[in-house]
């Protein structure tokens, strides 16, 4: 056989077995978990809508559950979530103008959406949180 023909025992496509997880990586998956986090949120938004409907006693009881702890962790990933998306999408939209492919401006903008989102995230909670 050949050294051509030899089979060559290597992934057939790269995966997270052969690359080091980057920020950018990571951020992109991220991505992708935020927008599937946030449509399973808009049926738990329908939930609600529809325990608002059925009555003051039904509402209660989903009240109650958003106002447990497990509850408001719902709620605070959802609203996580939001704006992570929110932050990432802009990013996304100044790469598809040509903006911001160099290496030192792709990590820069990448750590300014996460500390965007959890600063935001944050100020949104004590806001909401002073106006109950």
């Amino acid at each position: 056989m050949s050294v051509a023909n030899r089979p060559v025992h290597r992934p057939l496509s790269p995966h997270l077995q052969v690359y080091r997880p980057q920020l950018t990586s990571m951020l992109s998956i991220l991505h992708r978990a935020t927008g599937i986090a946030l449509s399973v949120g808009v049926l738990y938004l329908a939930v609600w809508v529809m325990c608002a409907s059925a009555g003051p006693e039904t509402y209660a009881k989903f009240q109650g559950f958003n106002s447990s702890i497990v509850g408001r962790f719902v709620l605070g990933g959802w609203l996580f979530c939001m704006f992570f998306h929110l932050f990432n999408g802009i990013r996304h939209l100044f790469w598809d103008a040509g903006y911001g492919f160099e290496i030192k401006d792709a990590y820069r903008s990448g750590w300014l959406v996460v500390v965007a989102s959890l600063v935001v995230t944050a100020i949104s909670w004590i806001v909401g949180l002073r106006l109950i």
